[in-house]
């Protein structure tokens, strides 16, 4: 009855604890016939049609809290954003992480390209983020009153700069990239490796659970899939795409990694870098972006995450990174670092996706990279990069774009520039969204 209980109050409340004994009755009759994942299937259909009729009670008065990370190498801090949905988001504040992060003044590829650098747990309770320049993980409370250190943050990352994390449950996947060019002398491999987050939000390392991959393969994203306990990662100068089943443990048990398809290749000699990847929130299906190529891979996996390519798609955009799926799994979003820009795709045929917009956004003189959309689905949240010598610092900023109900885009406020300042360079990285009432 939690959500009840969060979500509404009064008489609402006294029908949603109604309703939701009701259904429970009416699940577990229809499982013990049918099986679960039939059930499970049926209940998001059902669900997906009642969201059309009607959203849920708490998105119509929702205000997004938006986490970025400044990324400094002079000291990491988080900086805090609200929108309310009448104007350009507020700024309210900045938290220091305990690290520091990395800078590449040749701003090659590689060290930049990742995604995931700091996310929020599903309650909405914790936050998590990258000291990619001191190899630590910050966990933070969420609080009225802002964030709160976990007692013993930050936690060390298990290897050699620390670039993109994913939750399952009470399992916390990180990615060690192995890229800070301040610790290039070290000569660590980089890795894929679990920690177990205690109640209070404490990093506990899982044993035995480190994979390592190729010294400079430039591993960027430790996704977790929605459907099933599965961990995939994209090796971007390895040009591998990796699979891990996540015990019970919390332990990683890696699948054979994959390379992209010489046919998606045909006639072309771009490299085989395979970059932003995002589950169907109902379905085994993975979205993978193939940046030199400005195309989409669509794979399925199996109930081991075992995958299994199915084809690709044009992007009408420049050099794909990020990308990001709905909640209702009907529209899924590819942000294109080359151009400026954001492509819909209609996800009606899930393993088809037909492109229906290219939105080009506001200049500000940085590159858009991780994308992250709201629990309502009604905003969308780009973070732009200063990511060349030419640019300036207002090109460390981020986007709000609302979303339409066809799921098309448009920018209604200028991108909110970020209050970084300080004396050494700086290239934010990272952004993360929980819709509160």
């Amino acid at each position: 009855m939690q959500d009840c209980d969060r979500f509404t109050n009064g008489n609402a409340q006294v029908h949603c604890q109604v309703f939701v004994t009701t259904i429970g009755s009416v699940l577990r009759q229809l499982a013990s016939r049918l099986g679960l994942r039939r059930v499970m299937r049926a209940v998001v259909t059902v669900l997906t049609i009642i969201g059309v009729a009607q959203s849920p009670v708490w998105s119509a008065g929702v205000t997004d809290i938006i986490w970025l990370e400044s990324n400094s190498t002079a000291g990491n801090f988080i900086l805090t954003f609200k929108n309310d949905g009448t104007g350009s988001p507020i700024f309210l504040g900045t938290t220091p992480t305990g690290g520091v992060g990395v800078f590449d003044k040749t701003f090659a590829l590689g060290p930049f390209d990742s995604d995931q650098n700091l996310i929020v747990n599903e309650d909405g309770t914790l936050l998590f983020a990258v000291n990619s320049g001191s190899n630590s993980i910050a966990v933070f409370r969420i609080t009225p009153n802002g964030l709160q250190p976990v007692q013993g943050s930050p936690f060390a990352s298990g290897g050699s700069d620390p670039v993109s994390l994913g939750l399952k449950g009470d399992i916390l996947a990180v990615v060690n990239k192995d890229q800070d060019p301040a610790q290039n002398a070290n000569l660590i491999l980089p890795n894929y490796t679990t920690f177990r987050v205690s109640p209070p939000g404490q990093l506990i390392p899982v044993e035995n659970s480190t994979v390592s991959v190729a010294y400079n393969s430039s591993p960027s994203q430790a996704l977790t899939a929605s459907e099933g306990l599965f961990l995939f990662g994209a090796d971007f100068f390895g040009g591998l795409l990796q699979s891990f089943r996540i015990d019970t443990d919390g332990r990683l048990r890696q699948n054979a990694p994959q390379a992209l398809p010489n046919s998606a290749f045909v006639g072309q000699s771009a490299g085989h870098q395979p970059l932003g990847m995002r589950t169907h929130p109902n379905l085994p299906i993975l979205y993978v972006d193939i940046t030199p190529i400005s195309e989409v891979a669509v794979y399925r996996y199996d109930e081991t995450g075992v995958l299994s390519f199915v084809r690709t798609v044009k992007d009408s955009g420049a050099a794909p990174c990020w990308a990001v799926v709905n909640h209702t799994g009907t529209r899924l979003y590819a942000t294109n670092t080359g151009d400026n820009s954001v492509s819909v795709y209609d996800l009606t045929d899930p393993l088809n996706p037909a492109e229906i917009q290219h939105f080009v956004m506001d200049s500000t003189t940085g590159a858009p990279f991780s994308t992250v959309i709201d629990q309502s689905d009604h905003f969308l949240y780009v973070v732009s990069e200063q990511s060349s010598a030419d640019s300036t610092p207002a090109g460390n900023a981020f986007h709000t774009l609302k979303v339409n109900p066809d799921g098309t885009l448009t920018e209604p406020f200028s991108p909110s520039v970020l209050p970084i300042g300080g004396s050494v360079p700086v290239r934010a990285q990272g952004i993360s969204v929980f819709g509160t009432r």
